[in-house]
């Protein structure tokens, strides 16, 4: 038996559905447009875009701030130790500053500013290479026991003046020293007291060249 709804009820049932449908409507609406943003879990819902997060209650509370992003320290590196600079000056050589070695002409080329030291051919400068014959092969007697060990960026042979030593004069590098490099010199002595004399000292040393190479 079907029953009837009465003309006042059927109208307000109308009214009723007229306006709980449109807000159905309204809230199925507006999770359609929420489902990109909320994502419900266990009778809640949490928002995947930081913007907010539904509790059980249904009260919208602040999501969870992003985590912040320290930015890296930059760890600035230790300098680099400072090298010692040889101070190198070159020489305008002109005709009066010729000069003979061995017979042959020579001219200064340049000047640089090194630590000269001096030493002896006797075991306390020389130990154990103290058989009297220098790195190059020469003896310790060559040029009168006047010569130079320095670093290997003299070749053997080049001629060097050191102020206070053999009476200034172009003297030959003929021996080598395992303290001896960059900017050092040792002048040789033909003992260890005179060579102690010495002492250490920074000069203005005058390399010189071969006119006819």
């Amino acid at each position: 038996m079907k029953t009837r709804l009465k003309p006042w009820l059927r109208r307000q049932s109308t009214h009723a559905a007229g306006v709980v449908l449109p807000a159905i409507c309204a809230l199925t609406a507006f999770v359609g447009v929420g489902a990109g943003l909320l994502v419900f879990q266990d009778g809640q819902a949490h928002s995947h875009t930081g913007l907010l997060q539904v509790a059980r209650s249904g009260n919208a509370i602040p999501a969870a701030a992003a985590p912040v992003t320290t930015p890296a320290t930059r760890v600035e590196s230790a300098p680099a130790p400072e090298l010692t600079v040889i101070e190198e000056r070159p020489v305008d050589a002109r005709p009066s500053d010729i000069r003979y070695f061995d017979g042959r002409p020579i001219r200064p080329v340049k000047t640089i500013s090194m630590i000269v030291t001096a030493y002896s051919p006797d075991w306390r400068s020389c130990a154990p290479f103290d058989d009297g014959i220098t790195a190059s092969g020469y003896s310790v007697m060559t040029n009168g026991g006047k010569l130079v060990a320095a670093d290997k960026r003299f070749k053997f042979g080049t001629l060097l003046s050191v102020p206070g030593y053999n009476d200034n004069l172009p003297t030959p590098v003929l021996d080598r020293g395992g303290a001896i490099k960059g900017n050092r010199l040792d002048v040789l002595y033909p003992t260890h007291e005179v060579a102690r004399q010495w002492g250490r000292k920074r000069v203005d040393v005058v390399v010189w060249e071969y006119v006819d190479e």
